[in-house]
């Protein structure tokens, strides 16, 4: 007699690592939920309940634009979409709450959008169980800054940034302005 293990439809597909996602709500904590697509970072917050999991805060980085950023998916946008998403749950009365952080199926890469996207609400006050370790100078658009100076960088590179009227060599200037305006903890 052979037998056939049913595999659940959402691990099937290659959305959900039950395993994972079982060991997280173990801990009976609030899960800061990191997702990103080619053009933007969602983030949010969300705790289990057993009719389904509840969001008690949300940010985007289309958000950002409000602020007076240009938002693309890259390591300055996530850092801000986490301060902006701090900055909510704080409102919310979620602050002083301890979080777990949830990456999803994203592997877990050092100095990745992700974790820039969690250093950005830890940074800003939201208590969140994850040992990241970033260089500020990449999560301050350094590195995109330095790319955009040298010659014989090809126009179509940062022609997105440029048909918004913004000179992506000043990176770093407008990020500072920005992350200010979204602190909560300074």
């Amino acid at each position: 007699m052979i037998f056939m293990r049913m595999i659940k439809r959402r691990r099937r597909e290659g959305v959900t690592d039950y395993k994972k996602r079982f060991g997280m709500l173990k801990s009976d904590l609030p899960r800061v939920v990191v997702r990103k697509s080619s053009r933007s970072i969602i983030m949010q917050v969300v705790s289990y309940a057993k009719d389904g999991d509840t969001i008690l805060s949300n940010a985007n980085s289309a958000e950002l634009k409000k602020e007076g950023w240009h938002p693309r998916c890259n390591i300055p946008t996530a850092y801000l979409t986490g301060a902006l998403l701090a900055r909510k749950a704080k409102a919310a009365g979620l602050g002083e709450r301890e979080m777990i952080a949830d990456i999803g199926l994203y592997r877990p890469i050092k100095s990745s959008v992700i974790f820039a996207a969690i250093a950005g609400c830890k940074d800003n006050g939201v208590k969140v169980r994850a040992d990241i370790g970033m260089d500020k100078e990449r999560l301050s658009g350094a590195m995109i800054a330095n790319y955009a100076k040298m010659e014989g960088v090809p126009e179509r590179q940062f022609s997105a940034y440029k048909k918004e009227g913004f000179d992506p060599a000043s990176i770093e200037k407008l990020f500072e302005e920005v992350r200010k305006k979204l602190s909560v903890v300074d």
